[in-house]
């Protein structure tokens, strides 16, 4: 019989560490937020703002499947991420929202991220589902690199066009990421 999914575990990898948001979360993590260029491809390219962002925060906090990450080195807030639309039966969870500060970007840090939340879901799942802007390029390629097929278009769950990307767990025991750090 499956696990269940717990959405919001303590993971450890050599350059992060992810745990549960927390409300107390939010000055962190705005202060990494409100750099507008990390939203310029997005869907809600304005969520540098703070009142945007709030609302951004707060349905994360709802969510019950956020996550924020540190540098696991410094300790410092370096951004989030999420488990979203869990399904027991078709044993499946959607990873998403994630952002990253600026001096993250170019893949180490995306990739330990995925690679650890993609370990742990795949303890309780056998697909994981990225949804992604049209226009979002940079995670488009972000995805690619870490070895996520593109399957598809289906609306986001604010009803935007997106494209479905998946990594299903066979995939990732043969993929990119098979042997990064973590779990």
């Amino acid at each position: 019989m499956p696990v269940t999914l717990d959405l919001q575990p303590t993971l450890r990898g050599q350059l992060v560490s992810l745990r549960p948001l927390r409300a107390t979360d939010f000055a962190a993590l705005f202060a990494v937020a409100a750099d507008p260029l990390i939203w310029a491809q997005h869907p809600a390219p304005d969520r540098y703002q703070p009142a945007v962002f709030r609302a951004f925060f707060d349905e994360a906090l709802d969510s019950g499947g956020a996550l924020i990450v540190h540098d696991a080195a410094s300790g410092e807030v370096i951004g989030s991420s999420r488990y979203h639309a869990y399904d027991f039966r078709r044993r499946e969870v959607e990873v998403g929202w994630t952002f990253l500060a600026r001096r993250c970007w170019g893949g180490a840090y995306n990739a330990e991220v995925k690679s650890l939340m993609l370990r742990h879901a795949f303890q309780s799942v056998d697909r994981v589902i990225f949804l992604v802007g049209l226009q979002n390029w940079r995670s488009q390629r972000a995805l690619e690199k870490i070895g996520a097929r593109r399957v598809g278009e289906r609306p986001d769950a604010n009803g935007r066009p997106s494209f479905a990307y998946e990594i299903t767990a066979a995939d990732f025991g043969r993929g990119p990421l098979a042997g990064a750090s973590g779990a």
